[in-house]
């Protein structure tokens, strides 16, 4: 396409068959998409472009990945605030029928298959080495293995019990990622065999935990994508290895201990206001039939 659309903290850049994602280094805009920089979206990973009028004048066009296709998206689990969502662009409410022409535009792009999710990442993950510090520990990424180094200030007896740890990708599943601006914040590897650690992150060594000041967004997402890219580009080789005629081993149940303490932090989210009684008993249901 060749244009360009630029709006608040971002600017939009159309090829024939990718969007250029820039983001601003202002002091306004999110600490995250600073740190991000640019990202190049293919149009095959996205499924929609969606168009809405904002607030204080403004109308919003977002694009929305197909789910697998970017794996920062994947890691956030829909946790970002609204403002650190790479893929929502800000503009003036004059440029309103300029949105709607590069929605359709956009549209026009999308291939059959943009309803369904991605058979791998089609956007970028941050690149490693990546570090950051937790409450307990401090992670770091180079590409191959994840290592956590605990602090003697906030590591658990456990984890000071079990050492130091380090993870090489091709022992891992996949990451869960829980935002630091909620409750029960922290970073968690799952590994192959269904091997599964404590219930609590705190006393996880596969795990650091965050806390006021520590693992924030900006640092510990772009990480958590890395090792998450990382750990599905590893998949194919090892399913490669499954001798012909076998079959992969079935997906491993979910963790009793893991769906406990997320129950837990739900109850901590509800008595801190922060979720309605409506909201705390569907979701508690929807954990509980997981089991």
């Amino acid at each position: 396409m060749g244009d360009v659309l630029a709006g608040f903290h971002a600017v939009w850049e159309f090829d024939t068959d990718s969007v250029l994602i820039r983001f601003e280094r202002g002091i306004r805009t999110p600490r995250l998409l600073q740190v991000l920089g640019e990202r190049r979206v293919p149009y095959e990973a996205l499924a929609a472009v969606e168009q809405a009028p904002g607030k204080h004048g403004t109308v919003v066009l977002r694009a929305v990945p197909r789910p697998g296709a970017d794996p920062l998206v994947d890691a956030a689990d829909g946790q970002l605030k609204e403002g650190s969502d790479p893929y929502r662009l800000v503009l003036p409410a004059e440029r309103e029928l300029l949105a709607e022409y590069y929605a359709e535009r956009i549209r026009a792009e999308l291939g059959p298959d943009a309803t369904e999710p991605a058979e791998r990442h089609l956007v970028a993950a941050p690149t490693p080495p990546l570090s950051f510090k937790a409450y307990d520990g401090k992670a770091s990424f180079d590409g191959r293995a994840v290592s956590f180094r605990w602090f003697w200030t906030g590591a658990s007896s456990a984890k000071w019990k079990a050492g130091d740890q380090r993870f090489g990708v091709e022992e891992l599943t996949g990451v869960d990622w829980r935002s630091p601006e909620a409750l029960g914040g922290h970073l968690r590897l799952t590994r192959r065999g269904g091997e599964a650690g404590p219930g609590a992150a705190d006393q996880d060594p596969a795990a650091v935990v965050f806390g006021m000041g520590y693992g924030l967004v900006h640092e510990s997402l772009p990480f958590a994508a890395a090792v998450l890219a990382a750990v599905r580009a590893k998949a194919p080789a090892l399913a490669g290895d499954v001798p012909r005629g076998s079959h992969a081993a079935p997906a491993a149940r979910p963790d009793p201990g893991g769906i406990a303490e997320r129950i837990r932090h739900l109850g901590e989210l509800h008595g801190a206001g922060l979720l309605t009684d409506e909201e705390f008993t569907a979701k508690k249901a929807q954990l509980l039939a997981e089991l």
